[in-house]
């Protein structure tokens, strides 16, 4: 049975840029020591608040880890989170430095005010309008990762694929998943036939549409 862990990224200790399988160090409530989480992860950074959903493994050589099947991010809810969660690089135009500014303004409003009213930003000490306009951009990137990895998870793509299609695509993962899945065992490493026929059927996508590309694929396998 698969078990839920709420965690704060707190180290990286691996990340691989291809296939976004990671090892992180995580603090997780009810645990005295950092929880090693392993898994396929497409972007997070130190500070992240993490849901996950997956199983405890004993590895012979590095001990008791998390090994994720899906997962979540979700913002923090304290100030003193808030202010690591913006500090982390994640958000681009907010460093520590700045993050620092925004939250003692700002205090536990500080991620509504980004969302709903980000301008206000320049009433921090030290930032321009240009320094805004980089993180209303960067947060409404944040928002978009994190939209297309609930699509991919909700219709039970894994989490390894899941990241393969985003690192591919961007932006684009959605739309090109709704349009033709079948161009994901053409474009991505990793991602055969079957698998794509699998995302396929979970899409719910149409048996026309289905057929001809079958067809069409088979055609040029037997070339």
């Amino acid at each position: 049975m698969a078990e839920r862990l709420r965690c704060v990224v707190e180290r990286i200790t691996y990340q691989n840029s291809e296939n976004g399988y990671s090892v992180i160090k995580c603090a997780a409530k009810g645990y005295n020591d950092l929880v090693t989480v392993v898994g396929n992860m497409a972007e997070f950074h130190v500070g992240s608040v993490l849901s996950l959903t997956g199983s405890w493994r004993i590895d012979s050589k590095y001990g008791r880890q998390f090994s994720i099947e899906s997962y979540e991010e979700t913002l923090p809810a304290t100030v003193y989170g808030i202010e690591k969660y913006l500090g982390s690089g994640l958000v681009k135009g907010i460093g520590p430095k700045f993050a620092k500014r925004i939250v003692s303004t700002f205090e536990a409003d500080t991620l509504t005010v980004i969302e709903t009213d980000p301008d206000r930003l320049i009433e921090i000490v030290g930032i321009g309008t240009r320094r805004v306009e980089q993180i209303k951009k960067a947060w409404i990137e944040q928002k978009e990762i994190k939209n297309i990895m609930l699509f991919l998870q909700g219709h039970d793509v894994s989490t390894a694929h899941a990241t393969k299609i985003y690192k591919q695509y961007g932006a684009d993962s959605i739309s090109v998943v709704q349009e033709n899945p079948y161009r994901l065992a053409d474009d991505i490493w990793g991602i055969g036939f079957k698998t794509a026929d699998t995302i396929a059927s979970k899409l719910g996508f149409e048996k026309e549409k289905y057929i001809n590309i079958t067809t069409y694929r088979e055609a040029a396998e037997s070339i």
